[in-house]
């Protein structure tokens, strides 16, 4: 099983928990069992581009709920992540363990767009997301390799990072950036 099968797993367990939809109703629904949505969700079995839609169409859009449940998730995890604006790059979230890496709290960087901290690696990936078909119904998840970006406001040490899209209640891409260790 690839990184990349495991991020999407991750990603569709992720959709599914923020729906509050169990494992058992969500394979009924797609005409599949159990077995199946548990091994997609750990990266075992890959989901066709046609289930792939099928699932977007069962599990559809977070409301509103689902974006507090969201930001909620990312600032009590113990995880180095945060939420971004997908399009805009906005900050939207923080874990505590990312934002005591920086030396400005979130509270100053809110809203603010943190691809002015990008390292060259993440400015190189953002410029291939399009043949990545991020955004269009292909890929939903990408692991990079990044190295370090020299700001000594938001430091980006060098090591693997986990970009996740997310749809929020009001249609927005959002992205959650997972450093993995």
């Amino acid at each position: 099983m690839t990184d990349q099968e495991k991020a999407e797993g991750r990603a569709l367990r992720r959709l599914r928990l923020l729906r509050g939809v169990k494992q058992g109703d969500l394979a009924a629904r797609l005409g599949v069992n159990q077995t199946t949505v548990s091994r997609w969700e750990r990266g075992l079995l890959c989901v066709t581009p046609q289930q792939a839609s099928a699932i977007r169409a069962v599990l559809g859009r977070p409301d509103p709920a689902g974006d507090r449940v969201l930001r909620g998730l990312v600032e009590s995890s113990f995880r180095k992540l945060h939420l971004i604006c997908d399009r805009t790059h906005r900050l939207l979230a923080v874990s505590p363990s990312r934002e005591a890496e920086w030396r400005v709290s979130f509270r100053d960087l809110a809203g603010r767009p943190m691809i002015g901290f990008a390292s060259p690696e993440i400015l190189a990936m953002e410029a291939t997301l399009a043949r990545h078909g991020w955004g269009e119904g292909g890929a939903d998840s990408l692991e990079l390799q990044t190295g370090a970006n020299q700001d000594c406001t938001v430091p980006i040490r060098p090591g693997r990072v986990l970009w996740e899209r997310l749809l929020l209640s009001d249609g927005t891409p959002a992205r959650l950036v997972t450093t993995l260790t």
